[in-house]
């Protein structure tokens, strides 16, 4: 009976010990990649800033206040109201194409190739070609001009427009994919049975459609906006200094201006915003997944 009770105890102690270690890897390089330097940045944010650059000892959280300076203030809500613009224009370009590559059985393997195919090429070579596009004399206003709509180049780059532009075309494919891997799952027979009660196309989309592709519209919104907040190569190549936003901020305070303590407090800035987006997401999918609070919303 005692050999018995051993092989038991091993048998259920053998799974957990399987788990920790297969989450030991991630776990560590979370913490060596992720945790440490987020401690660091924390501390050089209530660090005094060095003569020549750098760090040095002390306590002050003279940096956050200074960053409630309206002129930072400004910069971090244009940048998070650029942020949810280019995520709407996404979900709306996105939400389509999705649905074309979900509704098509024979060509969707290339759909989907045509959709990853951008990442294919550097983001940098993809944000050059958006100049050439969009200067003075670039393909759009050479064709304008060409076919008479207009006389003279049309001011498109550096420009809100230019920047707006380059976060979509740089994170459309965030968006496309999680709606697709939900609309995917979308079974037929739902919308049919909708048709067959009487339910015109419009209120089969808002009440068959859009719920089930909440989870991908979501998931979506997230991927697209939380990388457009901390971008900085797209502001600063397509709105040059004109179109300053958070990430252009601290990249300067990090290389310029050699302030890294007001850098890595704009940085924690940027990163609650950022946690407060998440937290929103998380409560949205969770009233989502709760049947008692989706109907008495």
């Amino acid at each position: 009976m005692t050999v018995r009770r051993r092989i038991l105890g091993a048998m259920t102690r053998r799974p957990a010990l399987g788990t920790a270690s297969l989450l030991l890897p991630g776990g560590l390089w979370l913490v060596l990649f992720f945790v440490v330097p987020m401690l660091l940045m924390l501390g050089a944010s209530v660090m005094h800033r060095g003569t020549y650059g750098g760090v040095e000892p002390g306590f002050t959280l003279e940096h956050y206040r200074r960053f409630l300076d309206p002129l930072y203030l400004q910069v971090l809500w244009r940048t998070a109201a650029w942020s949810a613009l280019a995520t709407a224009v996404c979900l709306l370009l996105g939400f389509p194409v999705a649905w074309m590559i979900a509704a098509s059985r024979r060509h969707r393997a290339l759909l989907l190739f045509l959709v990853v195919l951008p990442f294919w090429t550097s983001f940098l070579v993809r944000t050059f070609a958006m100049i050439f596009l969009l200067r003075d004399t670039g393909v759009i206003n050479s064709i304008l001009m060409s076919l008479g709509v207009i006389e003279e180049p049309i001011a498109l780059l550096y420009t809100p427009f230019a920047v707006l532009s380059g976060l979509v075309y740089g994170f459309l494919p965030f968006m496309v994919l999680p709606i697709y891997a939900s609309l995917e799952k979308l079974d037929p027979a739902l919308l049919e049975a909708a048709e067959v009660l009487g339910a015109r196309p419009a209120a089969r989309f808002v009440g068959v459609v859009l719920p089930l592709a909440f989870p991908g519209i979501l998931a979506g919104s997230l991927l697209v906006f939380v990388p457009a907040i901390g971008s900085f190569l797209t502001s600063d190549l397509l709105g040059g200094a004109r179109q300053v936003m958070i990430g252009n901020l601290v990249q300067n305070q990090f290389t310029t201006a050699r302030n890294w303590p007001f850098g890595a407090a704009a940085s924690f800035a940027v990163m609650a915003v950022v946690l407060v987006a998440v937290l929103l997401s998380l409560r949205l999918r969770d009233r989502d997944r709760d049947p008692a609070r989706r109907g008495s919303g």
